[in-house]
């Protein structure tokens, strides 16, 4: 009898515009990055294919360096694996990189740390070539105020008041986590919030974005940040900022 053929684990890098899916994780309606690199996996091994993100993306949100791993039998060299998956796939999804991975590597649990980018256009508006990667405000926002905020929200702390719990299984979950690095990078009227750490929880980086953001428009201060830490409740306090200024840059491993 013949012996099944033995299957590799593989890596993959993806990019992605987020913009006219609903999100990377598989829904009952719409149309996702997962489901869509699925498909074409799938008909690429002839065989169904699923595939495991690091982590979920939201409708809207971007992607330069999302991760995800799947199990396949690919007996040719790894660029035509690569070359394959490419060609199926819409324009607004770009694999990467595909390689061979460990049997025990794992896109989610063997993550070490994530950076997003949050893209912000303030005191105007972005022009139509980049207004779909960011948060335009007319009104000019305070950057001082926001880094004193930013160094507040920085290090080892309960973020459950900076999550969007319902329907998240947040409520389960561990909600302590350590973000490295809040940073504010200012180029003209272009502000990019550089948000690194171990891990974020649900709608974490964008309930950040929008936090500073209100800080910048004087609608909340830095002793505010402290108290809503603190409180480790979820209330209208956080606003959550929209979701096309978001890009996942990079997964540490």
């Amino acid at each position: 009898m013949k012996a099944a053929p033995t299957s590799s684990r593989w890596k993959c890098t993806v990019s992605y515009d987020g913009t006219a899916f609903a999100g990377w994780q598989i829904q009952p309606n719409g149309e996702t990055v997962q489901s869509t690199i699925e498909r074409r996996l799938s008909e690429v091994l002839k065989t169904p294919t699923d595939i495991t993100g690091s982590g979920r993306t939201d409708a809207g949100v971007h992607a330069r360096g999302q991760v995800f791993h799947f199990d396949a039998h690919w007996p040719h060299d790894p660029a035509k694996l690569l070359t394959a998956m490419r060609i199926g796939l819409p324009p607004t999804i770009q694999i990467k990189t595909a390689r061979r991975a460990s049997a025990t590597f794992h896109a989610r649990f063997s993550a070490k740390g994530k950076i997003y980018h949050y893209n912000i256009c303030h005191g105007g508006y972005a022009d139509p070539f980049t207004q779909a990667y960011t948060w335009s405000m007319a009104r000019t926002l305070d950057v001082a105020a926001m880094r004193k905020a930013a160094a507040v929200l920085t290090g080892t702390h309960d973020f459950r008041a900076f999550s969007a719990i319902a329907g998240s299984g947040i409520e389960k979950e561990d909600t302590v986590r350590t973000v490295r690095r809040l940073d504010i990078v200012e180029r003209g009227d272009r502000l990019r919030i550089d948000a690194e750490g171990n891990g974020f929880l649900y709608k974490m980086v964008r309930s950040l974005a929008g936090a500073l953001v209100d800080v910048g428009l004087g609608r909340r201060t830095a002793d505010d940040m402290r108290d809503i830490l603190a409180s480790k409740v979820r209330t209208e306090r956080v606003f959550t900022a929209p979701p096309q200024g978001l890009c996942l840059m990079k997964v540490f491993y």
